[in-house]
This record gives C-alpha cells, sequence and structure tokens, in this order.
C-alpha cells in the first residue's frame, strides 16, 4: 500500500506527520520526495548504503579564453542571468535556465552547456525499515524527475525486503513534483491548518486529488487555534465528500521531538497528538 502525504502549503506538519506513521510501523519504506527541501533523513538518520548521483538541466558556462566580451549574449538572455564584471562576461549558475540560447547565438562559440551532478538520490536501512530520499541542489532543476526516481526506488525496495507499505512525504504545492508523488497512490493524505491560506490550498489540492480520482482523507493539524476556521476546512470538505481521518491539537512535543531527532510518536507516545495520529493511521490504513 502506497500513501502519500501532502499539503497545499509549506509549514502545516507535513513531514512530522510522516514521521509519526512511520514510527507507527515495524517496517516500512520512506520516501521523502520533497527534494528541494528534504529533512526526514535528518530525523532518522539512514545509513547511506545506495547513491544515485542525478543530473538535471544543464547550466551555460563561458570560456574567458574565447570570449570577446560582445555582450551578444547578455543582450538576448530573458533570464537576466549574464552580466558583465570587470570588463568580462560572466553567467549565474542559479539565475541561468539552461535554454541554450546563449550557446547558439554566440558567434565565437565560448559557452557551453555543462550538466551538473551536485544533485542525488540516496537509500538505506533506518529503524522502521528503508527510506529513501532526493536531495535537488540550490538552483537545479528536474525536481519532478527527480521524485520519480525516489518512487521508483521506494518500490524497489518494497519488493526486495518484502515491505507492504510505502509512506511517501510529498512535497508542499500542487506544481510538478507533487503530481510525480501522488501519481498511482492507493490513498493521499491532505495535511491542512486552521487559517485562510491553508484553506485556500486545500481546495485546490483536493480538485487535484478529484481530477486524479485518487481516493483522499484530511488531517486538520492544530485544529483548536480557530475554532471558526476549522469549521469553514470541515464544511468544505463535506460539500466534496472528502473524509477528515483527524483533527490534531496544537502541541509543542512537535518542536521536541525535532530537535531530539524523533518522531512525535517516540518523543511523547501518550501525548494527545500522538494518540490521535495513531487513530487517524488505523483510518487511513482501514
Amino acid at each position: 500500500m502506497e500513501i502519500a502525504v501532502i499539503s497545499g502549503k509549506g509549514g502545516t506538519g507535513k513531514s512530522s506527520i510522516s514521521a509519526a506513521f512511520a514510527s507507527l510501523n515495524e517496517q516500512v519504506v520512506l520516501a521523502d520526495c520533497d527534494v528541494d527541501a528534504a529533512n526526514l533523513y535528518l530525523l532518522f538518520d539512514p545509513e547511506q548504503e545506495y547513491i544515485q548521483h542525478f543530473t538535471g538541466a544543464s547550466k551555460a558556462v563561458i570560456d574567458q579564453n574565447l570570449c570577446t566580451n560582445c555582450g551578444l549574449c547578455m543582450e538576448y538572455c530573458r533570464f537576466d542571468a549574464i552580466h558583465k564584471k570587470d570588463g568580462n562576461i560572466t553567467i549565474s549558475q542559479i539565475a541561468c535556465d539552461g535554454c541554450q540560447l546563449c550557446q547558439r547565438i554566440c558567434p565565437q562559440h565560448a559557452i557551453n552547456m555543462i550538466s551538473s551532478s551536485k544533485s542525488s538520490l540516496q537509500a538505506g536501512s533506518f529503524r522502521y525499515g528503508q527510506m529513501v530520499y532526493g536531495r535537488l541542489a540550490p538552483g537545479e532543476e528536474n525536481s519532478g524527475k527527480l521524485v520519480s526516481l525516489v518512487r521508483d526506488k521506494a518500490r524497489q525496495l518494497a519488493a526486495t525486503n518484502h515491505i507492504k507499505t510505502t509512506i511517501i512525504d510529498g512535497p508542499p504545492g500542487i506544481g510538478c513534483p507533487v503530481i510525480s508523488s501522488i501519481t498511482g497512490v492507493d490513498c493521499v493524505v491532505i495535511i491542512t491548518e486552521p487559517s485562510m491560506s491553508a484553506l485556500s490550498d486545500l481546495k485546490r489540492t483536493i480538485g487535484i486529488t478529484n481530477n486524479f480520482k485518487i481516493k483522499t482523507q484530511v488531517i486538520i493539524n492544530k485544529f483548536d487555534l480557530s475554532k471558526k476556521l476549522t469549521d469553514r476546512i470541515k464544511a468544505f470538505c463535506r460539500i466534496t465528500n472528502t473524509p477528515i481521518a483527524g483533527f490534531i491539537p496544537f502541541d509543542r512535543h512537535f518542536v521536541g521531538a525535532v530537535v531530539q531527532c524523533k518522531s512525535i510518536i517516540e518523543w511523547a507516545p501518550h501525548s494527545s497528538s500522538s494518540k490521535e495520529i495513531a487513530k487517524c493511521w488505523k483510518i487511513i490504513t482501514q
């Protein structure tokens, strides 16, 4: 069974709840598909038993020995990545989109496209089974492709180790990486919170899962911070026929757990939040 945990916006507690779900299993494959900001490996410290370098988009690099500083590339760059500094043309690796236009128009053939291998897919065992995650280097692209590779590796680990449950910690938002995270899963769990921005993003996220016809459940985290907004979320879920798996109260134990590199299930197993998360997991997997 593949379960994807996502959220329309960051900061709702998605990764903390994903970690808690993993801690409720003796054997699980945990896939951190939030490749732009992977953090579950910091919490669980998996063994690095596998690493695969990932090549994203290529970046433009200038050969200063050939460049005549004519400025043609700077004039045509639509991403404001090329500037003249100290009399020489330079290209920002962060701003460069890898479109290759500068390479094609350079009269001196002084620009080459260089592939970066700073990003990677890593996997290994951890205290609840197997973990796989992607780490996308700053400024790198094709995060949706890296997410797909993470999921492929997760399926391989599940088959090899005879593990029945895979938990996918997806990225926030509704973009390509999210689509890659939820495609083909058995269930999507959307983590939301009682705020206007979270409600707005929840509506868009449910629209995505409904479009893909994926079984979806909602968890309202920190529900007790605003009864009014929690009621609005409940009303929207009723209208869209989206089940609510549970309501997790605001709990400072989440912070303490992260500081100790533990899930809240490990750090405060008898807290009201841990008990509610356990109930949610039972509902989601039944």
